[in-house]
């Protein structure tokens, strides 16, 4: 039963910091200062994945 709280646990942490992750992504397309490249090496997110969060963000 611990292994499987622990598995929950860390998984719920991980989604955490994804959800982060990708806020700070969309905060700096936003503010439209930062190229894509300079977006992904600040917030730890593959290049691809700020390309997404771009596509999907109103402005």
């Amino acid at each position: 039963m611990c292994k499987i709280l622990e598995d929950l646990r860390n998984e719920s942490l991980k989604e955490g910091a994804k959800g982060a992750k990708n806020e700070t992504a969309l905060r700096m397309l936003k503010a439209g200062k930062y190229t894509l490249e300079e977006i992904a090496e600040m917030a730890v997110l593959p290049l691809d994945e700020v390309k997404r969060l771009q596509a999907g963000q109103e402005i």
